[in-house]
């Protein structure tokens, strides 16, 4: 096998990336974007290294049961989907594969019997916050792999409100849109935001609940927010039951409050830590709007924190929802040794949830149950929801 040649291969599976993965006759894994498990291809090699090889599709032989025609036409350019070629069902099975495949191989980890899958109420038409990139006057977003712009007036997996945002911004029916990131939000009150990163909002800001019935939360341009709207409450909901009751509890990477105001309401005593100061703004001000005097934020890197947080008294409860990168080196030890009596861990990249918890494991932690919860329908990203007790 080198580069350049061609082969015919059949797909067994899907991998974390998102490409189909298939074995050539000489043992080497091969990734080739666009396909589905059971399809069987021709391929051309574009890289190859010592255990596996990446190649692009250059002739589908016989489909898969599993494809189906995707609602987007610029599927197979665009970067944002890469699975609309499968259905849904199909997604999910391979995002628990997925999942599964990350806490035994990384992780070395038994996973444990109730292991839940929370499937998006809609495949298309759920997402309630994008960032697009505007250039000479035209919007989209990144080609796959790519600087590029890929160009659009619509995106099916946008809730319609931000359908239509999406194609007022990119018709310039306003103005030309200034070249540079921009954000569109939809707020569970119906208020749309369409501004660049950067600039400030104007006019009235959307707003989000965590809960239904719960407090609104502000949440400023360019900070973090969940995405889909049809499972953002479930979402909440799970981690605080997850996350009981009691006296102390300590958040890190808190955002806006997204998780604090209903902790708040369970604990005593809560300690918020984040470092992003739009988000620490935001997260003051929903504290104070709430009439939530008792929460204690600390605005600083949860790593720093971590360093010099005493384990006297220990939490009853940590609770934490790092990025995609996870905890930093030597971040899972040193939260180990506050001694909480569980922490609950949601996370958005299954390989670094499952070093983590690998490392909380070996610090006499047991892994008591793991959700999966699809927020991001059409794509390989699958959120996860552990939970581990003090043994």
């Amino acid at each position: 096998m080198e580069v350049g040649s061609e082969l015919e291969l059949s797909i067994d599976r899907l991998a974390a990336g998102g490409e189909g993965v298939a074995r050539a006759t000489d043992g080497r894994v091969v990734f080739v974007p666009w396909t589905a498990p059971g399809d069987r291809v021709r391929v051309r090699i574009v890289e190859c290294k010592r255990s596996f090889a990446r190649a692009t599709s250059v002739e589908l032989l016989a489909p898969s049961p599993s494809r189906i025609e995707p609602s987007c036409e610029k599927f197979g350019s665009c970067g944002g989907c890469s699975w609309q070629h499968i259905a849904y069902d199909d997604q999910l099975q391979a995002k628990v594969a997925i999942l599964r495949d990350a806490l035994a191989r990384v992780g070395h980890l038994a996973i444990p019997d109730s292991f839940q899958v929370h499937p998006s109420p809609a495949p298309y038409g759920y997402r309630s916050r994008a960032r697009l990139v505007a250039e000479g006057g035209r919007v989209g977003y990144r080609r796959r792999r790519s600087r590029a712009l890929c160009a659009t007036t619509q995106c099916p997996v946008l809730l319609p409100a931000l359908q239509q945002a999406l194609a007022a911004l990119a018709s310039g029916a306003d103005a030309p849109p200034h070249d540079g990131e921009w954000e569109l939000f939809e707020g569970d009150d119906g208020c749309v935001r369409t501004v660049r990163l950067g600039t400030r909002q104007a006019g009235p800001a959307p707003s989000l609940r965590a809960e239904p019935g719960g407090k609104p939360l502000r949440v400023s341009v360019g900070v973090f927010a969940q995405a889909n709207a049809l499972l953002r409450g479930p979402l909440a909901r799970a981690v605080l039951e997850a996350s009981g009751s009691g006296a102390r509890a300590v958040e890190l990477f808190s955002g806006a409050g997204f998780l604090t105001l209903g902790l708040a309401q369970r604990y005593e005593k809560l300690v918020a830590v984040e470092s992003h100061r739009p988000a620490v703004r935001d997260l003051r001000a929903n504290l104070k709007s709430a009439g939530l005097s008792h929460v204690r934020v600390i605005a600083e890197p949860v790593e720093r924190f971590l360093r010099s947080a005493s384990p006297e008294p220990a939490p009853d409860l940590v609770v934490l929802d790092p990025p995609r990168v996870g905890l930093g080196r030597g971040c899972a030890e040193r939260l180990a040794r506050l001694g909480a009596t569980r922490i609950v861990y949601l996370s958005c990249d299954p390989a670094t949830l499952a070093r983590d918890l690998s490392r909380l494991v070996r610090a006499d932690y047991a892994f008591s149950s793991v959700a999966a919860f699809d927020l991001f329908p059409q794509t390989p990203h699958v959120e996860a929801l552990a939970v581990l007790d003090r043994v």
